[in-house]
């Protein structure tokens, strides 16, 4: 395999690549991929640590059917001489095959416990990834169902309430099965999220301390006013969901609960979840936690922001969300107090591993202003915005009825 880096873009060389692929921007419009696309040649050879053989008996080799439009990865639906796999590509400076290997654990407890999560294949040596050069490789099962979502960018609504209320009953069904999964939580790095920052006692020591560990984030955090920025938007928020929170227990949950993470059984608007997947983000954190990110990620139209300065709420979808939620595993007065405390600063600690991401991985300063702007103080700025206290007004009369 031959690896290469190219300015502003990373990845492998080939000619087997797709010409003008685009993928998920910041915004609503599409751009060029960072990471050039898999090729089938490499898909091939990464297959063949998998035991699936480079060429069938007539000559065939492992074709790609689909390449992913997500960002900050390449990966593709592979169809190989004998099987079709979902195969994904990180570089080491954003995934190591230790950090897989705890996604993958936790996925294989979920599907040991009932919840349906495509099986992550195992190497001819019992590994779960194939590490090669700077960059390493995890094969998946082909989820069942159908990928409804699956050209959807990030924050895109639920095509229904009747997604947004099965979407709600399988994060309950997730919650529960995470139960006994022992794994620690798996420590500060780029593209990961938790707890730990808003659940401190002094958020903003935690943040330096953050930065002492993060090289990357603490060299672009040193051009900006970050403390005064956190203290001024994003401390008063922590200062009402952090008490709340840290009486919680913690357990581990998915960290990215989008319907473009989902399979259905339809496409009807009744359709119901078939499959779970993406754990890239899955850490231990709280259920409250991940059904704030839900909440986040699906019912505030974020994309709208930047172009207007006003972003709308979709209190229905909400609603289902969480009454489909509520019919499996009911809240506890405690965590239904929580969540409209947590919402606005469920945010923080991915938007600044996010901020790292474009800063040290992709040298893009550009892309780090717009996460640290945009996505990290806007986004908590919105909830003091009439719509914004909308919603939290909406979650926490939710709340009173739930005492």
């Amino acid at each position: 395999m031959d690896f290469r880096h190219g300015a502003g873009r990373a990845g492998v060389t080939g000619q087997d690549t797709p010409g003008g692929l685009l993928v998920h921007g910041m915004g609503k419009d599409p751009v060029e991929p960072d990471w050039l696309p898999l090729t089938e040649d490499e898909a091939g050879a990464v297959l063949a640590r998998y035991g699936e053989p480079g060429t069938g008996p007539d000559g065939e080799r492992a074709e790609i059917t689909w390449w992913s439009p997500r960002p900050m990865s390449a990966a593709a639906l592979v169809r190989g001489t004998a099987t079709r796999v979902f195969v994904k590509r990180h570089d080491l400076r954003v995934r190591t095959a230790a950090q897989l290997a705890a996604e993958h654990a936790f996925a294989a407890h979920l599907r040991g416990r009932g919840l349906t999560v495509p099986a992550v294949r195992r190497t001819l040596a019992g590994a779960t990834t194939v590490t090669s050069g700077h960059v390493v490789y995890e094969v998946h099962e082909v989820a069942a169902g159908v990928d409804l979502y699956r050209d959807s960018v990030s924050w895109s609504p639920f095509g229904s309430l009747g997604h947004a209320r099965a979407a709600g009953t399988v994060l309950a069904r997730l919650h529960l099965a995470a139960g006994g999964f022992e794994h620690p939580a798996r420590p500060p790095a780029v593209l990961i999220s938790s707890c730990d920052v808003i659940t401190a006692a002094d958020p903003l020591a935690r943040v330096a301390e953050l930065l002492r560990q993060r090289p990357g984030l603490a060299g672009y955090l040193s051009r900006r006013p970050w403390a005064s920025d956190l203290a001024r938007h994003v401390l008063p928020l922590i200062g009402r969901a952090g008490p709340l929170v840290r009486g919680l227990p913690r357990q581990w949950g998915h960290g990215d609960w989008h319907p473009s993470n989902l399979t259905w059984t339809s496409r009807a608007p009744d359709a119901g979840v078939v499959a779970v997947f993406d754990f890239g983000l899955a850490n231990q954190t709280y259920a409250v936690h991940d059904l704030a990110v839900a909440i986040e990620r699906s019912a505030v139209a974020w994309l709208d922001l930047a172009d207007s300065g006003h972003a709308g709420v979709d209190l229905p979808a909400v609603d289902a969300l969480l009454d489909g939620y509520h019919a499996v595993r009911p809240l506890a007065a405690a965590e239904a107090a929580a969540l409209p405390e947590v919402l606005p600063v469920a945010h923080v600690e991915y938007a600044l591993s996010e901020v790292e991401y474009f800063a040290s991985v992709l040298r893009s300063p550009e892309l780090a202003d717009l996460a640290y702007d945009s996505y990290l103080l806007d986004h908590a700025r919105w909830f003091a915005s009439p719509a914004g206290e909308v919603l939290l007004a909406h979650l926490r009369q939710r709340a009173s009825r739930a005492s």
